[in-house]
């Protein structure tokens, strides 16, 4: 009976575990494994695009890649895990609850954007973390024209001044456009706690920030969060009222609930602690890769973020050495030192740092050029042949 190796996820951090894991099994001339990817479709979604338009695009099909690298493909979502058993529970589309036993696991269940309890925030706010609830922001937004003209149908609200609330921002405008007309009298507001626009963006990049917004007429509400949201609007803590029927919430990821399933160390995201070559501290036969992973990317101090950069190396290593834990041979030491930020910023550009410190490389056109190859090309899985696909899945292969 063959041994099972099975990943949770069909994100980056999942694909790219399979994949590695196929490269070193084939590597060793082995067919005594088998590699399983359990997810709710055999489909990448490319999460890093979801503030875009046309977001029913942004997903690529892995039917064929997983034939061709001999991954079996499982469609179900995951329910718990039985680490004592060494067995995952999950339902089957038709919502049948199934079971399967495993030698290894990857865990690559991904992370959620975790709306606050407060009043309205479920029945009026927006996202744009998963598919589904970017494609109703952007119906949302379609639909907007049919409004009679106020400034509440005007007006985007974006909650949070981070890396998904600055990149969704400054789309908005050419967005709202599209859909209202160049002469509209359209408003896009971030609502951030910081005491400056983009405060947890570091020095070196807010310049660039603060230009772009300047230049597309976003406009920032500092020192403030939202108390509630209803049809028309947002009051924040302090009273203030905002009129707007787009509210689109951006902060507040957190680790799959799977990972509540598995005794650990977990960092306040809900990552799990792992070692140097991705395995889950406590455990003989768990990996985590992707978002539930809190690893260290350098011997500096940094850990690697929840970001499709990040995840694809993981994924590469985690997949790499759950096999070889299998097949008895060495393991690699996670190590992706090299980080790098390339921040979308609409039509203005873009921007692109180098380093934990955010050291500025490349503003405006430049990086806007980079962003779209990034976006549409690198971050995207390999074609569907064995060889190539393989090959690329070595975790040598910088990513950033």
């Amino acid at each position: 009976m063959k041994q099972h190796i099975l990943v949770i996820g069909a994100g980056f951090g999942g694909v790219w575990s399979a994949l590695s894991a196929a490269r070193l099994l084939d590597k060793h001339d082995r067919t005594d494994v088998q590699i399983s990817v359990l997810a709710p479709q055999a489909e990448l979604r490319i999460r890093p695009r979801f503030y875009e338009p046309n977001v029913h695009t942004m997903q690529a099909p892995l039917g064929d890649l997983f034939e061709a690298t001999g991954v079996k493909f499982i469609k179900g979502v995951a329910d718990s895990i039985d680490t004592n058993n060494k067995q995952v529970a999950y339902f089957d589309p038709a919502g049948t609850r199934g079971t399967l036993a495993y030698d290894r696991l990857v865990l690559a269940a991904g992370s959620r954007v975790i709306r606050p309890a407060l009043e309205g925030m479920i029945e009026h706010a927006f996202d744009v973390d998963q598919i589904e609830e970017a494609s109703r922001l952007e119906t949302h937004i379609k639909a907007l024209k049919d409004l009679p003209e106020t400034t509440a149908r005007n007006t985007v609200v974006v909650a949070g001044g981070g890396f998904t609330g600055i990149e969704t921002a400054t789309e908005m405008p050419a967005r709202l456009r599209a859909a209202l007309g160049d002469d509209a009298q359209i408003r896009v507001i971030v609502v951030d706690r910081g005491p400056q626009i983009a405060a947890s963006m570091g020095d070196g990049i807010r310049p660039s920030i603060i230009e772009a917004s300047e230049h597309l007429g976003i406009e920032w509400v500092l020192n403030a969060t939202v108390a509630s949201v209803d049809a028309g609007g947002v009051t924040l803590a302090d009273g203030q009222r905002i009129e707007s029927n787009t509210v689109i919430w951006t902060v507040g990821f957190r680790a799959s609930p799977l990972t509540e399933h598995v005794a650990g160390t977990r960092d306040p995201q809900g990552r799990l602690h792992v070692d140097g070559n991705l395995k889950v501290r406590g455990h003989a036969d768990i990996y985590a890769a992707g978002d539930v992973a809190y690893a260290a990317t350098d011997t500096l101090g940094n850990f690697a973020g929840m970001s499709c950069q990040h995840a694809i190396c993981l994924g590469r290593y985690a997949g790499n050495n759950v096999a070889a834990d299998l097949l008895g041979v060495a393991p690699m030491t996670y190590s992706q030192p090299k980080y790098v930020t390339c921040l979308d910023l609409g039509a203005w550009g873009a921007v692109f740092t180098e380093g934990w410190d955010r050291q500025l490389k490349l503003v405006g056109q430049e990086a806007k050029e980079l962003k779209t190859q990034i976006n549409t090309v690198w971050i995207y899985p390999p074609a569907a042949d064995r060889a190539a696909a393989l090959a690329a899945a070595d975790p040598l292969i910088p990513v950033a």
